[in-house]
């Protein structure tokens, strides 16, 4: 086998188990000493030539690598399922049992402010929609769920959303609850949609994705 050959090997050897690109003094310090080591840089990349792997010239080291034109066979597509935050589900059931319903009358059924990144998650994935704004003082916009909604929960309609019984056989409300507690009708929001100027929707930005759903 000729020293060249051999060299070339060397660096393949090199290359290959290296984490980071090699320059050519890198190569020639674990080389012995006169090795060729352009000489088998040379004669690597015409070895690797049109092959699925070839050698690449990176930040002035060189490395072995994926061919240009097989990118494609190294990239996975996948949908994430996106888990809602108990802020948010909250925040779903008051708008599903109260719609129409304001972020006011949200924060009042919930005891907390409402973060405004906890309602754009919601407007994002498209289970919430703007129904308009109310004809009240400040015009504040009012949330209702959307068909999206009645998909992912498997809802013919809002009147198929559950009630005080189903809710308290599922466990789901303790059962020395007070004997005046009701579960709003959301087939029947109150006050009806008189109140709401379904003229044009105010702008909406998703500023706070990725936030914790609480804006803490």
């Amino acid at each position: 086998m000729s020293e060249r050959r051999e060299t070339a090997r060397e660096v393949e050897a090199l290359l290959f188990a290296a984490a980071r690109p090699l320059s050519v003094d890198d190569l020639a310090s674990r080389l012995p000493e006169g090795a060729d080591v352009a000489g088998a840089l040379e004669d690597l990349a015409a070895i690797y030539e049109g092959r699925g792997v070839v050698l690449a010239n990176i930040a002035g080291g060189w490395r072995f690598q994926t061919a240009e034109d097989l990118v494609w066979l190294m990239t996975e597509e996948r949908d994430e399922p996106r888990r809602l935050s108990k802020a948010a589900q909250e925040t779903l059931a008051i708008i599903a049992y109260h719609q129409p319903v304001t972020r006011a009358e949200i924060e009042a059924v919930r005891g907390v402010q409402a973060s405004k990144g906890t309602l754009d998650v919601l407007l994002e994935l498209g289970l919430v929609r703007m129904r308009g704004r109310r004809r009240t003082p400040g015009r504040p916009v009012t949330y209702g769920t959307t068909d999206a909604f009645l998909e992912h929960y498997g809802l013919p309609s809002l009147a198929d959303l559950p009630g005080v019984a189903e809710m308290k056989a599922a466990g789901l409300l303790s059962l020395d609850i007070p004997a005046d507690f009701t579960v709003p009708n959301p087939a029947d929001p109150p006050g009806g949609e008189d109140e709401l100027d379904l003229g044009e929707p105010p702008e909406f930005h998703v500023d706070f994705i990725g936030q914790d759903e609480d804006g803490k």
